[in-house]
């Protein structure tokens, strides 16, 4: 697990959070980055990039005022498990 702190890249921290899961996070390892969120579209910027690199989002939190921390794990997400709920009769 790394930590990365990409808040002096204000907004334009998303090209940096890619090449860095593409090339420093190994696969099934996590990488945790810090960014300044500004607005909230930073936020959805972010799930859109690890939807579409298939990677998994495992935390995103508000982590004051005006930083966000979200940790992504280089790995494909697992998918929904669909479960049938019984009915006690």
């Amino acid at each position: 697990m790394k930590r990365y702190d990409l808040r002096e890249l204000n907004a334009d921290f998303i090209d940096r959070l890619v090449e860095i899961m593409k090339t420093e996070i190994v696969e099934d390892e996590n990488g945790i980055f810090l960014f300044e969120i500004g607005k909230f579209e930073p936020i959805q910027a972010v799930a859109d990039i690890v939807k579409e690199n298939k990677w998994t989002l495992m935390n995103s939190l508000k982590f004051n005022e005006v930083d966000w921390t979200v940790v992504i794990k280089k790995t494909e997400p697992t998918p929904d498990i669909n479960v049938e709920k019984s009915t006690e009769e």
